[in-house]
C-alpha cells in the first residue's frame, strides 16, 4: 500500500505545482520582454538625441559666426550626424605604440556605459521609468561619478603628457562641481522629503521649484555647465594647446564613444535640471 501511495502523492503534488511554475515562467518572460523593450527604446532615444544635439550646436555656432553650418547631407543637413557616425565607425583606429592597450580600449567603453545606464532612473512620465528607485538621486549621481574612471584611464593609458594632464583637469573639475551639485540639491530633497525622482516631480504640482528655490536653480544650472565642460568652463579641452584634453590620442570608434558620453551627459544634466526645478 505504501508503494502504491507514493506515486499517487507525487502526481498530485506535480499537478498542483505545475500551473504555478508555468504562470511564474510566463510572468517572468513577459516582464523581461517589457523591460528589454524599455531599455532599447530609452537607449535609441538618448543616442538619437545626442546625435542631433551635435547638429544643433554646429548650426547655432555657424549662425553666430555668420556662416553656413552642415547643409549638404540630407534635407538642410539633417542626416549629417548619421554620416559623421558612419565615418567614425569605418575609420582605422590608431593605437599609440607605448599605450596600455587593455585600459586604452576599455576607457571609452566605461565612459559610454556609465553615461547610458544613468537613464534607468529617469522618469519620462507616470509609470514610464525603467527602475523607480527610492534612492533615485543617489543612483544617478553615483553612476555618473563613475564616469571619471574612464577619463582618468584614458589619460593614463595613452602614455601622453597632454592626454594625462587633460584627464587630471577634467577629473578635478567634475569632482569639484559634483560637491556643489549635491549641496544645492539638499534644498530640493529637504523640501520633498524623498530621494525618489517621481515624488520630486509630483511634489511640483502646485508650484515649480525654480520659483521657490530660484537661487538654487541658478546655481545648479551653472554647476551643470561646469560638470559638462561647457563654456565658460571648457578649460579642460585645452584648446590653446591644440589638443583635445583626455581623448587626444583617440580616433574612430573610441573618439565617438567619448563624444557620445560627453553630449549624453549634457542632455542628462538638462533633464535633471528640468525634473528638480521645472
Amino acid at each position: 500500500m505504501l508503494l502504491n501511495a507514493q506515486p499517487l502523492n507525487f502526481s498530485v503534488k506535480a499537478i498542483v505545482f505545475f500551473p504555478k511554475v508555468v504562470a511564474l515562467k510566463t510572468y517572468s518572460q513577459n516582464s523581461m520582454l517589457v523591460l528589454t523593450l524599455k531599455i532599447i527604446s530609452v537607449m535609441l532615444v538618448s543616442l538619437l538625441a545626442t546625435a542631433f544635439l551635435t547638429l544643433s550646436e554646429r548650426k547655432i555656432m555657424a549662425a553666430s559666426q555668420r556662416r553656413k553650418g552642415p547643409n549638404v547631407i540630407g534635407f538642410i543637413g539633417l542626416l549629417q550626424p548619421i554620416a559623421d557616425g558612419l565615418k567614425l565607425i569605418v575609420k582605422e583606429p590608431l593605437l599609440p605604440t607605448n599605450a596600455n592597450l587593455l585600459i586604452f580600449l576599455l576607457a571609452p567603453i566605461l565612459s559610454f556605459v556609465f553615461s547610458t545606464i544613468a537613464w534607468a532612473g529617469i522618469p519620462f512620465g507616470e509609470s514610464m521609468i525603467i527602475a523607480d528607485l527610492n534612492i533615485g538621486i543617489l543612483y544617478i549621481f553615483a553612476v555618473t561619478s563613475l564616469g571619471v574612471y574612464g577619463i582618468i584611464c584614458s589619460g593614463w593609458s595613452s602614455n601622453s603628457k597632454y592626454a594625462f594632464l587633460g584627464s587630471m583637469r577634467s577629473a578635478a573639475q567634475i569632482i569639484s562641481y559634483e560637491v556643489s551639485i549635491g549641496l544645492i540639491l539638499l534644498t530640493v530633497i529637504i523640501t520633498v522629503g524623498s530621494l525618489n525622482l517621481t515624488e520630486i516631480v509630483l511634489a511640483q504640482k502646485e508650484v515649480w521649484f525654480y520659483l521657490v528655490h530660484w537661487p538654487a536653480f541658478i546655481l545648479f544650472f551653472i554647476a551643470c555647465l561646469a560638470e559638462t565642460n561647457r563654456a565658460p568652463f571648457d578649460l579642460p579641452e585645452a584648446e590653446a594647446e591644440l589638443v583635445a584634453g583626455y581623448f587626444t590620442e583617440y580616433s574612430s570608434s573610441g573618439f565617438s564613444l567619448f563624444f557620445l558620453a560627453e553630449y549624453g551627459a549634457m542632455i542628462l544634466m538638462s533633464v535633471l535640471c528640468t525634473l528638480f526645478f521645472m
